[in-house]
C-alpha cells in the first residue's frame, strides 16, 4: 500500500491539498512518458511471496513480530495480520539458470526463516488461504501493530459507514459480516514484477489481463476460508469484499470497487494512473514536502510520492508501478493474482508460465486482447477463480473449452517458446512447464488437492470439520516443505 504512514487524523484541508497534489504529480508523471525519462528494462523481474505463520496444531501464531525479531532479515517483512509475513525477492536478470538460481535462494531463506520461527513457537506455510483461520483470528486485535494498518482500517470503514458484508457463494456458502479488514489479512499470494520500457507497458499489461482467468484457475490453491468450501480460489472473492469501501447504494450506481480488474483494454500507463486519479477517493491524503514539478524543471528525478501512495491504495489485480531506485525511474507490471504456494517449486512453475506465455503473447502481430472483449477477460477471470482446474473458460478462435485443455493444446507450447526467447536454460523450462502440464493432465493444484484430502476425513472417517481440516493442514505443511510438486501430492 505504499510507504509507512503514520497514525493521524485527517481533515478537509489535507484531502483538498492531497487530491490537487495528485492532479499536478500525475501531470508530472505525464511528462516524464513524453521525454522518455525511464530506464531501460533490462529483462528485470522479481517476486513477493506472502506467508502465513501457524502454531502447532496448524492454527495461525500471532506472532510476527517475535517470529521477524528472530529471522532479523531486512528481505523479510510485517504484513496486515500478525499471523503474516513476507519475504521480498531481489530482482534479477533473465538468464539461462535464474529460476534454479531462485528456487535454491528462496528454499535457503525459507528453510533458515522456519528455523529461526520455530524458537517464536510459529511455524510457516505458504498457502492461498490458511483453512484452520476462525473469527477470533480475523478481529482488529490481530492486525500487526504498525499504524497504517490501523490508518487503512479506519479510512475504509469511514468511507463504508457500515460493517463488512463478506458473501461467498461456492461449494457451499458463507454469509457474515466483519467490522474490519482484518479478513484481508487471510489472503496470502505471490506477486510477481516485471521491468518493462513505457512503451510495451501496455502490451504487458494487457497481456497478463488476458491470461488472468487461467492462471488462477491453474494454481488456485484457497478452498477453505471460516471452516466452509466455497471457491477454488476463495482468495479472489473474499479479497475483493474485504477491502471495499462501498455500501450497497454505491455500488447499485457503478461506483468502481478499489479491488478492480478493471473495465478495458489500455495504450499507456498514464490511462491506469489516470483512471486512478479520476474515478478513486483518497484513502490516505498524506502529502510530502517534494514539489514534483520544481524537482522536474532541474533536472532531477521526482519521487512523486502522493501518486504511489495513491496508486497503493487501488488493488489492481495486474498493477501498474512507478518506482525510482538509487536516482532511476522505472516502471514495472505487478501480477497479483497468484495464490502463495503450494511449494517453492510450484511457485516458480507458476511465474514461468507466467513470463513466458506473456513475452509470446506481447510481440504477437495479431495481439490476443484485440481478439477478446475485456469483458471476456474478467468473466474468464472470476470463473478460473471459483472452478479452478475444472473452469470452462472462453478464448478466441476456440470458443468455450476446459481449461486444462486450452493450456495443454495451446498456451504452454506459447510459454515453452517464450522462455526460449528469454534465454532460459532447456532443462529448467522443461522441468517447470513440465510441473503445469502434469497438474492439468491430472487435473490437481493446491486446491483440488485441499478438498479431496478434507473429505476424505470428513466424509469416509467421519472427523468432524474442524478436526478434518486441521489435518489437512498439518499433512500440507509437511509436503510443503518436502517441495515436490503438488500434483504428486498423495490423497492419504
Amino acid at each position: 500500500m505504499g510507504q509507512d504512514v503514520a497514525a493521524r487524523v485527517f481533515s478537509r484541508a489535507d484531502r483538498q491539498r492531497y487530491r490537487e497534489k495528485v492532479r499536478t504529480t500525475l501531470d508530472v508523471f505525464a511528462r516524464m512518458l513524453a521525454d522518455e525519462r525511464f530506464e531501460p528494462a533490462r529483462g528485470s523481474f522479481g517476486l513477493e511471496i506472502e506467508l502465513n505463520l501457524t502454531d502447532d496444531d496448524g492454527r495461525p501464531a500471532l506472532a510476527n513480530a517475535a517470529v521477524l525479531e528472530a529471522i532479523a532479515d531486512p528481505d523479510f517483512q510485517t504484513e496486515l495480520g500478525q499471523f503474516n509475513i513476507e519475504i521480498n525477492i531481489a530482482p534479477r536478470q533473465f538468464a539461462p539458470t535464474v529460476f534454479a538460481e531462485l528456487e535454491e535462494s528462496i528454499r535457503g531463506s525459507l528453510n533458515h526463516a522456519e528455523d529461526r520461527s520455530r524458537t517464536a513457537g510459529a511455524h510457516m506455510m505458504i498457502i492461498g488461504i490458511l483453512p484452520t483461520i476462525d473469527g477470533e483470528h480475523l478481529n482488529a486485535g490481530a492486525l500487526s501493530a504498525n499504524p497504517r494498518y490501523a490508518l487503512l482500517n479506519e479510512q475504509i470503514f469511514a468511507a463504508r459507514g457500515e460493517d463488512l458484508e463478506i458473501d461467498i457463494r461456492g461449494v457451499e456458502r458463507l454469509s457474515t459480516y466483519a467490522d474490519t479488514i482484518a479478513p484481508e489479512a487471510a489472503c496470502t499470494s505471490v506477486q510477481l514484477h516485471r521491468q518493462v520500457e513505457p512503451d510495451a507497458f501496455a502490451a504487458h499489461w494487457n497481456a497478463a489481463q488476458a491470461i488472468a482467468g487461467v492462471q488462477v484457475a491453474v494454481a488456485a490453491n484457497a478452498p477453505f476460508f471460516f471452516g466452509k468450501e466455497l471457491w477454488r480460489e476463495t482468495r479472489i472473492a473474499l479479497f475483493e469484499q474485504a477491502t471495499d469501501t462501498r455500501p450497497d447504494e454505491l455500488k447499485a450506481q457503478g461506483v468502481r470497487p478499489r479491488v478492480w480488474f478493471g473495465e478495458r483494454w489500455i495504450t499507456s500507463i498514464f490511462d491506469l494512473f489516470e483512471e486512478n486519479v479520476r474515478y478513486f477517493p483518497a484513502l490516505l491524503p498524506v502529502c510530502e514536502d517534494e514539489d514534483p514539478v520544481e524537482t522536474l524543471t532541474r533536472g532531477d528525478i521526482p519521487e512523486l510520492p502522493e501518486l504511489r501512495l495513491h496508486n497503493g491504495t487501488i488493488y489492481r489485480w495486474n498493477r501498474p508501478i512507478y518506482d525510482v531506485v538509487r536516482g532511476r525511474p522505472h516502471l514495472r507490471v505487478e501480477n497479483r493474482i497468484l495464490p502463495a504456494g503450494p511449494t517453492v517449486v510450484d511457485i516458480l512453475a507458476n511465474a514461468a508460465f507466467y513470463y513466458g506465455l506473456v513475452q509470446v503473447l506481447t510481440e504477437e502481430d495479431r495481439p490476443l486482447w484485440t481478439q477478446m472483449s475485456f469483458s471476456a477477460a474478467e468473466e474468464n477471470f472470476h470463473v478460473g477463480a471459483r472452478d479452478g482446474i475444472d473452469a470452462r473458460v472462453y478464448w478466441p478462435g476456440v470458443g468455450e473449452v476446459p481449461v486444462a485443455e486450452l493450456v495443454l493444446r495451446r498456451l504452454l507450447p506459447a510459454a515453452y517458446e517464450g522462455l526460449d526467447r528469454l534465454g532460459i536454460d532447456p532443462g529448467e523450462r522443461d522441468r517447470l512447464l513440465g510441473i503445469i502440464e502434469r497438474r492439468c493432465v491430472t487435473q490437481r493444484n493446491g486446491a483440488s488437492w485441499q478438498a479431496a484430502v478434507f473429505h476424505r476425513l470428513y466424509d469416509d472417517r467421519a472427523l468432524e470439520r474442524d478436526a478434518a481440516l486441521r489435518e489437512m493442514t498439518l499433512r500440507y505443511r509437511e509436503l510443503m516443505h518436502a517441495n515436490e510438486p503438488v500434483h504428486g501430492w498423495p490423497l492419504d
